[in-house]
Formats: structure tokens, C-alpha cells, sequence
């Protein structure tokens, strides 16, 4: 695949996207929606691809959201400005149904859709220098895909706080926030984001994906739901892939699985 704003690239089967568009602080267009669900599709469907990172790379911004020619046609036409924030919230949806984990690596400015989508993968990482928000609000502008990610992330109160005070966050202030997971100089920041991805891809993709369904499915469940969800997965894994009995078997004999071999 080639593309025209961002870069893709698969080693050991890590996905690593950079956002290419610098000048514009990679922000959306039509063009990037439309390369994103081709990269998301892919990554979808190549069983080799394991993990998926998102990055700015060494940019100053990870992505500040819908760009302003955009920007410029949709305030001028509401429909329009629905079709585009829907298709946002659908490619936001889709990276998280992924049956592989994702990261946001978070490089710099991130605000609104792009903020939005960073919330939509597993993890995010932040450099140290980086600056994350929603930022909607400070516009007069409503966010259309953060706010309840936000509460099952950081809960309501944290949320309330990240959305309307339209604050920026740096990179230590996002941890303690809990909107990431670390945050780390921006130079060793790639690095990072591949060490946490290879630190998931050792283990069968089955296994992790299956794992992923539990916290989809369970979203709003209760204990007594996600104990039910829990077992019915595990049920349905162990009955239709041999990675569980080729753990066990591999334990047992005092090697390592087949899938670990090099």
C-alpha cells in the first residue's frame, strides 16, 4: 500500500502508522479517513500483523483534528459536518473492535478528533513534552466520540474535567490524569510504544483477541454479567484453537510453546 498522508510500516509483525502530514499538525482530511480505514482494514485481516501503532512520529503534533479546509466547508454545511465527524466515530469504532492491541503513541499536540481517536485505541503513550486534551469546548464545538470513553477511562468526575475546562495536559499530568499509560522523553518514545507492542505479540493473537471481546462485550455489565461473558468466551476459545493445550503441553515437557519458537 502507498500512501499520501501517513506512512505504514510492519516489522515482526507490528504495524507502526505515522501521521505524514507535519505542516498541517496531521490533522484529518478526507484523504487520511480514507487511508486510516484502509490501514485498519488491513490490519483487521492480515494475521500477521499483531500489534498497531499510531504516531506523529517526531512531529510536533500527534493529530489536532479535522483539518481547516474542512473545517471551513462543514460550518458552512451542517450535513456535511455530520457525514465527517460520523466517519470519524466510525474509524474510531473500528480500531477499536481490532483484534490486536493498539497504541496511541502520542508525540505532541493532541486535541479534539485526534485526541478522540488516541482514546480509541488500548493504550496511550505520551512523550514527555507532548500536549494532549479535548480542547472542544474551548471552540464553543461539542466532541462527538470523548465523552464516555473518557468516563470508562478516567471516570465521570476526571472526565467532566478534561472536557469542559478544555485544559491541556502534558506528558506526567496525562498519567496522573489516567488518560495514559507513561509518559517518556519523545526520543525514546517509538521505542517504548514497540517495546509494550512486542510485549503483547509474544502471545498467540488469538488469545489476545479473545481476551480483547471480554472488555467489548462487558462494557456495561455487571459482575455477575462479565463472569458469564468471561466463561463463555473462554469456552468458545478453548474449544476452537490449540493454543491453550499447546501452553500446557509445552509446560509439562519444559519447552517452549511452538508459537514462541524462532
Amino acid at each position: 500500500m502507498k500512501f499520501e498522508t501517513l506512512a505504514l510500516e510492519v516489522e515482526d509483525g507490528i504495524a507502526t502508522v505515522t501521521f505524514a502530514t507535519p505542516r498541517q499538525l496531521n490533522s484529518i482530511s478526507e484523504q487520511r479517513l480514507d487511508e486510516l480505514d484502509e490501514v485498519v482494514a488491513r490490519a483487521r485481516d492480515d494475521a500477521s500483523i499483531r500489534a498497531l501503532i499510531l504516531t506523529g512520529g517526531q512531529a510536533s503534533a500527534f493529530c489536532v483534528g479535522l483539518d481547516l479546509a474542512l473545517l471551513d466547508r462543514a460550518f458552512k454545511d451542517l450535513p456535511y459536518f455530520m457525514q465527517m465527524v460520523g466517519r470519524v466515530g466510525r474509524l474510531i469504532s473500528a480500531i477499536e473492535a481490532l483484534p490486536i492491541p493498539t497504541i496511541a503513541a502520542v508525540n505532541g499536540w493532541c486535541r479534539a478528533g485526534g485526541f478522540e481517536i488516541a482514546l480509541g485505541c488500548d493504550f496511550i503513550l505520551v512523550a514527555d513534552e507532548a500536549h494532549i486534551g479535548d480542547a472542544h469546548t474551548d471552540a464553543g464545538v461539542l466532541p462527538v466520540a470523548s465523552s464516555l470513553r473518557l468516563k470508562r477511562r478516567i471516570g465521570e468526575q476526571r472526565a467532566k474535567e478534561v472536557i469542559w475546562t478544555a485544559r491541556w495536559y502534558r506528558g506526567a499530568e496525562a498519567v496522573a490524569a489516567g488518560l495514559a499509560l507513561k509518559s517518556v522523553p519523545l526520543a525514546a518514545l517509538h521505542g517504548e510504544a514497540l517495546a509494550l507492542a512486542r510485549s503483547i505479540t509474544d502471545k498467540p493473537r488469538a488469545c489476545i483477541a479473545a481476551n480483547k471481546s471480554v472488555y467489548q462485550r462487558g462494557v456495561d455489565a455487571t459482575v455477575a454479567e462479565g463472569m458469564a461473558i468471561e466463561l463463555e468466551v473462554f469456552e468458545a476459545y478453548m474449544g476452537s484453537e490449540p493454543y491453550g493445550l499447546e501452553g500446557y503441553t509445552a509446560y509439562r515437557e519444559g519447552r517452549a510453546p511452538l508459537w514462541k519458537r524462532g
